[in-house]
Protein backbone atom coordinates (compact mmCIF):
# COMPACT_ATOMS: atom_id res chain seq x y z
CA UNK A 1 0.00 0.00 0.00
CA UNK A 2 1.76 3.43 -0.88
CA UNK A 3 2.46 6.15 1.75
CA UNK A 4 -0.84 8.45 1.13
CA UNK A 5 -3.43 5.02 1.97
CA UNK A 6 -1.38 4.51 5.01
CA UNK A 7 -2.20 8.03 6.41
CA UNK A 8 -5.53 6.98 6.16
CA UNK A 9 -5.52 3.52 8.46
CA UNK A 10 -3.69 5.30 11.47
CA UNK A 11 -7.13 3.99 13.58
CA UNK A 12 -5.62 0.68 12.29
CA UNK A 13 -3.25 -1.35 14.22
CA UNK A 14 -2.93 -5.15 13.31
CA UNK A 15 -1.05 -5.60 10.02
CA UNK A 16 0.32 -8.30 7.78
CA UNK A 17 3.82 -7.57 6.55
CA UNK A 18 5.85 -8.72 3.77
CA UNK A 19 9.59 -7.30 3.34
CA UNK A 20 11.58 -8.47 0.76
CA UNK A 21 15.87 -9.05 -0.26
CA UNK A 22 16.47 -6.92 -3.56
CA UNK A 23 16.95 -8.97 -6.21
CA UNK A 24 15.37 -11.95 -4.18
CA UNK A 25 18.87 -12.90 -2.86
CA UNK A 26 18.45 -15.88 -0.40
CA UNK A 27 20.60 -14.37 2.06
CA UNK A 28 18.24 -15.70 5.17
CA UNK A 29 19.64 -19.39 3.98
CA UNK A 30 22.26 -18.34 6.17
CA UNK A 31 21.14 -18.98 10.18
CA UNK A 32 23.73 -15.97 11.16
CA UNK A 33 21.72 -13.47 8.77
CA UNK A 34 18.29 -15.22 10.66
CA UNK A 35 19.40 -14.41 14.09
CA UNK A 36 20.51 -10.85 13.12
CA UNK A 37 17.26 -10.14 11.53
CA UNK A 38 15.77 -11.60 15.22
CA UNK A 39 17.67 -9.69 16.96
CA UNK A 40 16.84 -6.34 15.21
CA UNK A 41 12.82 -7.33 15.81
CA UNK A 42 13.15 -8.12 19.09
CA UNK A 43 15.15 -4.96 19.60
CA UNK A 44 12.44 -3.06 18.30
CA UNK A 45 9.58 -4.77 19.81
CA UNK A 46 11.13 -3.59 23.00
CA UNK A 47 11.50 -0.12 22.24
CA UNK A 48 8.20 -0.14 19.89
CA UNK A 49 5.80 -2.02 22.29
CA UNK A 50 4.36 -3.96 19.60
CA UNK A 51 2.71 -7.27 19.30
CA UNK A 52 4.16 -10.50 17.15
CA UNK A 53 0.96 -12.98 16.10
CA UNK A 54 3.16 -14.70 13.66
CA UNK A 55 6.38 -14.86 11.75
CA UNK A 56 8.33 -16.43 9.22
CA UNK A 57 11.82 -15.70 7.57
CA UNK A 58 11.79 -17.23 4.45
CA UNK A 59 14.92 -16.93 1.68
CA UNK A 60 14.58 -14.36 0.22
CA UNK A 61 11.64 -12.50 2.19
CA UNK A 62 9.67 -11.96 5.71
CA UNK A 63 6.17 -11.99 6.66
CA UNK A 64 4.68 -11.51 10.08
CA UNK A 65 1.32 -10.49 11.97
CA UNK A 66 1.64 -7.60 14.20
CA UNK A 67 -0.23 -5.10 16.08
CA UNK A 68 1.32 -1.50 16.34
CA UNK A 69 0.96 0.51 19.39
CA UNK A 70 0.25 4.17 18.16
CA UNK A 71 1.55 5.76 21.39
CA UNK A 72 4.89 4.19 20.49
CA UNK A 73 4.97 4.57 16.89
CA UNK A 74 3.37 3.42 13.73
CA UNK A 75 3.79 0.17 11.43
CA UNK A 76 6.00 2.65 9.20
CA UNK A 77 8.20 3.90 12.04
CA UNK A 78 8.66 0.25 13.04
CA UNK A 79 9.44 -1.03 9.58
CA UNK A 80 11.75 1.32 8.71
CA UNK A 81 13.95 0.76 11.61
CA UNK A 82 13.69 -2.96 11.16
CA UNK A 83 15.11 -2.47 7.48
CA UNK A 84 17.72 -0.35 8.47
CA UNK A 85 19.35 -1.44 11.27
CA UNK A 86 19.05 -5.35 9.92
CA UNK A 87 20.43 -4.39 6.72
CA UNK A 88 23.46 -2.74 7.98
CA UNK A 89 24.04 -5.84 10.40
CA UNK A 90 23.31 -8.74 7.90
CA UNK A 91 25.79 -6.37 5.29
CA UNK A 92 28.31 -6.52 7.65
CA UNK A 93 28.17 -10.20 8.70
CA UNK A 94 28.18 -10.74 4.44
CA UNK A 95 31.55 -8.63 4.35
CA UNK A 96 33.23 -10.47 7.15
CA UNK A 97 31.81 -13.85 5.82
CA UNK A 98 33.12 -12.53 2.49
CA UNK A 99 29.91 -12.81 0.33
CA UNK A 100 31.00 -10.42 -2.16
CA UNK A 101 28.74 -11.44 -4.60
CA UNK A 102 25.53 -10.69 -2.32
CA UNK A 103 27.79 -7.26 -1.34
CA UNK A 104 28.34 -6.36 -5.38
CA UNK A 105 24.54 -7.54 -5.60
CA UNK A 106 23.49 -4.71 -2.96
CA UNK A 107 25.86 -1.90 -4.45
CA UNK A 108 24.23 -2.16 -8.00
CA UNK A 109 20.75 -1.86 -6.53
CA UNK A 110 21.99 1.04 -4.30
CA UNK A 111 23.31 2.75 -7.71
CA UNK A 112 19.59 3.12 -8.97
CA UNK A 113 19.17 5.52 -5.45
CA UNK A 114 20.79 8.71 -4.84
CA UNK A 115 23.66 9.16 -1.44
CA UNK A 116 23.43 5.24 -1.08
CA UNK A 117 26.11 2.58 -1.11
CA UNK A 118 24.55 -0.45 -0.76
CA UNK A 119 20.75 -1.50 -0.84
CA UNK A 120 19.84 -4.47 1.02
CA UNK A 121 15.49 -4.61 1.56
CA UNK A 122 13.40 -3.67 -1.81
CA UNK A 123 12.26 0.27 -1.58
CA UNK A 124 8.96 -0.53 0.31
CA UNK A 125 7.23 -3.15 2.52
CA UNK A 126 3.79 -4.41 1.52
CA UNK A 127 0.90 -4.51 4.32
CA UNK A 128 -2.82 -5.71 4.63
CA UNK A 129 -4.20 -4.10 8.00
CA UNK A 130 -5.97 -7.31 9.39
CA UNK A 131 -10.36 -6.41 9.58
CA UNK A 132 -11.59 -9.42 11.28
CA UNK A 133 -10.62 -13.33 12.61
CA UNK A 134 -11.18 -14.82 9.55
CA UNK A 135 -8.65 -12.34 7.76
CA UNK A 136 -5.92 -13.01 10.89
CA UNK A 137 -6.06 -16.94 10.60
CA UNK A 138 -6.05 -16.51 7.01
CA UNK A 139 -2.92 -14.46 7.50
CA UNK A 140 -1.46 -16.76 10.02
CA UNK A 141 -1.90 -19.83 7.99
CA UNK A 142 -0.36 -18.66 5.06
CA UNK A 143 2.91 -17.61 6.92
CA UNK A 144 2.99 -21.06 9.02
CA UNK A 145 2.14 -22.85 5.49
CA UNK A 146 5.12 -21.11 3.31
CA UNK A 147 7.86 -23.20 3.87
CA UNK A 148 6.26 -26.19 3.12
CA UNK A 149 4.42 -25.02 0.03
CA UNK A 150 8.22 -23.84 -0.75
CA UNK A 151 10.00 -27.37 -0.08
CA UNK A 152 11.65 -26.29 2.66
CA UNK A 153 10.70 -29.26 5.24
CA UNK A 154 7.50 -31.28 5.62
CA UNK A 155 5.33 -29.76 8.53
CA UNK A 156 5.50 -26.39 9.51
CA UNK A 157 7.14 -26.77 13.01
CA UNK A 158 10.40 -27.97 11.51
CA UNK A 159 10.83 -24.84 10.30
CA UNK A 160 13.06 -22.91 12.92
CA UNK A 161 12.13 -19.34 11.74
CA UNK A 162 8.54 -19.64 12.18
CA UNK A 163 5.63 -18.91 14.49
CA UNK A 164 4.57 -22.49 13.98
CA UNK A 165 6.85 -23.66 16.87
CA UNK A 166 5.29 -21.28 18.86
CA UNK A 167 1.50 -22.49 18.43
CA UNK A 168 2.43 -26.31 17.70
CA UNK A 169 5.11 -26.94 20.21
CA UNK A 170 4.75 -24.06 22.57
CA UNK A 171 8.89 -23.11 21.28
CA UNK A 172 9.15 -19.26 21.89
CA UNK A 173 12.92 -19.87 21.87
CA UNK A 174 14.06 -18.06 18.25
CA UNK A 175 11.38 -15.20 18.76
CA UNK A 176 8.25 -14.71 21.50
CA UNK A 177 5.29 -14.61 20.02
CA UNK A 178 1.32 -13.72 21.13
CA UNK A 179 -0.24 -16.89 20.55
CA UNK A 180 -3.78 -16.22 22.24
CA UNK A 181 -5.28 -13.53 20.01
CA UNK A 182 -8.93 -12.17 19.19
CA UNK A 183 -9.69 -9.78 17.29
CA UNK A 184 -10.50 -6.24 18.93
Amino acid sequence: MGRRGRLSLVHYTRFFVTTTVVDFLPVFNSQKCCDILIRNIRYYRDRYRFLIFGFVIMPTHFHWLLEVNPSYGTLSDVMRDIKKHSAWDIMDELQQAGDRGCLKRFAKAAARTAGQKRKFWMKRFDDAYIRNDDMFGSRLDYIHSNPVKAGLVDLPENYIYSSARNYILGDHSVLDVVTEWQFK
